[in-house]
């Protein structure tokens, strides 16, 4: 049996397949750049746990796999199912390219919480503009949107009604931002929090103004970077899932066709592995 995971710093899900189907797990999220080795190692103690069988090929996508940490959650997994042949750990990006795209070239991207994106030669990736997290960049992302939003509403940008309905549904003040934005860790899915009430008024124009504004922002800095407008481009996380309408617009305007958008590439990974 093939065990496939992707996994970001919230949440891994799991999927144990035979070819005939899959079981799903899931677990907290695993981040081998940022969490040590007894934090993994309890996780997946966790998740072995609940598994109704052994796995023989363990395929992992993360974020945070990368040099050291990849190696590191690599040791973890084969300490936690020693009788595994086969053990794989690759980037998120890899993971989100391979379900967009399979064998196919396209360029991959993820519109989540952060964001980022790589041109796929069907193989491995060829080319990454780097994404610099969600101070120096990760244009595209929720929790760029997060800043955009927050910054028009307490700058005067957006109506007066706007910003006390934001307040009053969630329960806070300017203080109260302020404070989870620079005090309270996570700030960069703090952020991304804001697409929840972003998305159910986008009736307000210029909430859509500041959406489209977030995507247009991704294509001109990573997208258009690549220079391979003849080739479909594909996106897997929760803003381009829930913005797909103007996701579209904006790789038209650039002269991108979209070939799909997804919330989560799991079922994607599940196919590509049980098919190979």
């Amino acid at each position: 049996m093939k065990l496939i995971a992707d996994s970001g710093s919230t949440k891994t899900s799991w999927a144990l397949a035979d070819g005939m189907g899959a079981v799903r797990i899931t677990t907290a999220g695993i981040n081998p750049a940022v969490q040590k080795e007894a934090t993994i190692e309890q996780t997946l103690s966790m998740l072995r746990m609940q598994m109704p069988g052994c796995a023989s090929e363990i395929y992992f996508y993360g974020a945070g796999c990368r040099g050291e940490a990849s190696l590191r959650m690599e040791k973890c997994l084969r300490e936690t199912f020693p009788d595994a042949a086969k053990i794989c750990v690759e980037s998120d990006l890899l993971g989100a390219a391979r379900a967009l795209f399979g064998s196919e070239e396209g360029i991959a991207c993820i519109l989540g919480t952060g964001s980022n994106s790589c041109l796929y030669d069907g193989k491995s990736i060829v080319a990454n503009v780097p994404p610099l997290g969600y101070i120096l960049g990760d244009e595209g992302s929720g929790a760029a949107l997060g800043k955009m939003f927050f910054n028009a509403l307490f700058k005067g940008d957006l109506p007066e009604e706007l910003k006390d309905m934001y307040l009053d549904e969630t329960h806070q003040t300017y203080d109260d931002v302020i404070r989870c934005v620079y005090r309270e860790p996570n700030a960069n899915r703090y952020l991304a929090s804001t697409s929840l009430f972003v998305s159910n008024h986008l009736d307000v124009k210029l909430l859509t103004d500041i959406v489209e504004q977030n995507i247009e922002q991704f294509f001109q800095r990573n997208v258009c970077k690549y220079k391979r407008s003849d080739l479909p481009v594909a996106a897997v996380g929760s803003i381009a899932f829930s913005y797909i309408d103007i996701f579209n617009k904006v790789a038209a305007h650039h002269g991108y066709r979209v070939a799909k958008v997804i919330k989560q590439p799991i079922e994607a990974l599940v196919d590509y592995h049980t098919e190979r």
